[in-house]
């Protein structure tokens, strides 16, 4: 009796697609978790502000204007937040951070918890008008916490491990994505999720709302791509589509141009059933869409309104920034217009698009190689995509081409909306932007473009090395997903000693 043939790589992988899926889920878990724990609170980007909200949310309060720090919030800021983030050693005795509060004599820090008390209870929390779905979520999860029993510094790193849960969900909704574009290739419906789990994105190991984007737009996207396939889209699919896009919308502010991508897809559907005569029919699915997307964002602009002063709730915010609106006429004068311009707002976008923008005494917690590496990936790769799009294809390829296409929209939209921001204000004495650097260069705002990001970005390598086999392409993958894992963990090695950190509680 002779031993079964070895089945080849490519059957293997096909044959355990979903175990390897489901793998991958679970190294997104276990790295987001560790590197959650690893960074200590509050990091620069604005965390105490979100946790602030995210606490009043579970208090079933929802801010009517800007005010002051909730006073369950800032015990914790005080006690558990750390000054490595902004502050340098040789700034405090001996060159050294102080131990953390936690683990000092009560009696010999009570003037300064005192002190910095006083301080936090007075702090504005400029974020109040935020889009309410992250908050509502994470209150509930800080709700659910304290049920468990966890308090102090367990409950608040309980409240950022939420975001390991969110990470395995990314991992297997890119995975639902791929499998819709490219259901006949493995390389890109294994890849996206792959990058995924290993993404080196610091907005994953934070408390802010940012971390929802990826997937209430990813959810959106899949959905669109299915009812714009669909001959005579019906009611039910319909208002799913609705539903996610307004999560996305509730989720961030950041996610509107991408709506508007969206929105002219519905449009160019209709269209096309229009002109097959069609359109009467899908009447029903489009009415379910409109109230099922439409009804919560004017329910939500119609509060921001009431309470805020303006339908987008910004207003407040950008006067206590002190910014202020630019005249049209010097709009045409920003540095974004040079060549230096545009490659300093691209790069530090693009940059921090990957890997975040966490301080680490002081200094971008980056390495400028790594960030090169980057930018010049997130240029080249998809613009091979698109090379490939612009070519001629058979009709098989018309419905990948068309999700591809959808996807190179949302990710130019993703780009231009903060360099947009950059050029109409002027940031006067703010710390970020600033005058001296007037960009909006937080990759954070584009993470709601993640998915369609990557499906252009597998779809952009895969062309790259087509004419090379499935160990060549795989490698290829393998040594990306490598390259960002140790460049990460060189790069953040220094917050893994932190005194302040979930390992040390």
């Amino acid at each position: 009796m002779t031993d079964p043939e070895p089945q080849p790589p490519r059957a293997l992988l096909q044959a355990n697609e979903h175990k390897i899926v489901l793998l991958l889920c679970c190294l997104a878990a276990v790295h987001v978790f560790i590197f959650s724990a690893s960074f200590p609170f509050f990091n620069n980007v604005d965390e105490q502000i979100h946790f602030d909200l995210a606490v009043k949310y579970s208090q079933g309060h929802m801010p009517r204007a800007l005010e002051t720090l909730s006073g369950e919030a800032v015990p914790f800021i005080v006690l558990y937040g750390s000054p490595e983030y902004l502050e340098i050693p040789a700034s405090f005795p001996g060159a050294q951070f102080p131990p953390p509060p936690w683990a000092q004599p009560v009696e010999k820090i009570h003037d300064t918890l005192a002190s910095e008390m006083a301080s936090w209870h007075a702090a504005t929390n400029y974020e109040a008008a935020q889009p309410p779905l992250y908050y509502a979520l994470a209150g509930s999860w800080w709700r659910g916490g304290k049920a468990c029993g966890f308090d102090g510094g367990y409950l608040l790193y309980w409240l950022r491990f939420l975001n390991v849960l969110l990470a395995a969900a990314l991992v297997w909704l890119g995975y639902a994505a791929s499998r819709l574009v490219f259901p006949e290739n493995l390389f890109p419906r294994v890849g996206v999720p792959a990058l995924l789990a290993f993404l080196p994105q610091t907005t994953f190991y934070s408390v802010q709302n940012d971390v929802l984007s990826p997937l209430a737009f990813g959810m959106a996207f899949i959905l669109l791509v299915k009812w714009s396939r669909a001959e005579i889209p019906g009611v039910r699919l319909g208002a799913a589509v609705g539903l996610a896009l307004a999560a996305a919308f509730l989720a961030k502010i950041s996610n509107l141009p991408l709506l508007a991508v969206s929105a002219t897809a519905v449009l160019l559907k209709m269209f096309q059933l229009a002109k097959t005569g069609r359109l009467r029919l899908a009447a029903p699915s489009l009415s379910s869409l409109a109230i099922c997307a439409m009804l919560p964002m004017a329910l939500w602009l119609a509060w921001l309104k009431r309470n805020f002063g303006d339908f987008t709730g910004t207003a407040a915010k950008i006067q206590f920034l002190d910014w202020t609106r630019k005249p049209l006429a010097e709009w045409w004068h920003h540095p974004i217009f040079t060549p230096h311009g545009l490659w300093t707002f691209l790069s530090g976008l693009l940059a921090t698009f990957w890997q975040g923008e966490i301080l680490w005494h002081r200094q971008p917690l980056a390495a400028p190689a790594v960030d090169v590496i980057y930018t010049i990936l997130s240029i080249v790769v998809p613009t091979v995509a698109v090379a490939a799009l612009l070519s001629r294809s058979t009709p098989a390829d018309a419905l990948r081409r068309q999700a591809l296409w959808f996807s190179f929209c949302c990710v130019v939209a993703a780009v231009v909306f903060p360099g947009f921001l950059s050029i109409i204000y002027d940031f006067h004495d703010c710390f970020y932007p600033s005058q001296a650097h007037p960009y909006f260069t937080s990759g954070r705002l584009m993470l709601g473009a993640l998915i369609p990001f990557l499906l252009l970005f597998m779809s952009g390598l895969d062309r790259a090395l087509k004419n090379s086999g499935d160990a060549v392409k795989f490698s290829a993958l393998g040594a990306l997903i490598l390259f960002m894992l140790t460049s990460e963990i060189a790069v953040d090695w220094p917050v893994f000693s932190s005194p302040y950190n979930w390992f040390h509680l």
